[in-house]
């Protein structure tokens, strides 16, 4: 159950950083 949330947060957290990194590369 634990192990399951951390993958969760981590995909979570790598998605928001492609994201983050993109809006950068268009801003």
């Amino acid at each position: 159950m634990k192990d399951l949330k951390n993958k969760k947060v981590l995909i979570t957290g790598g998605a928001r950083g492609i994201g983050k990194a993109i809006a950068l590369e268009f801003a």
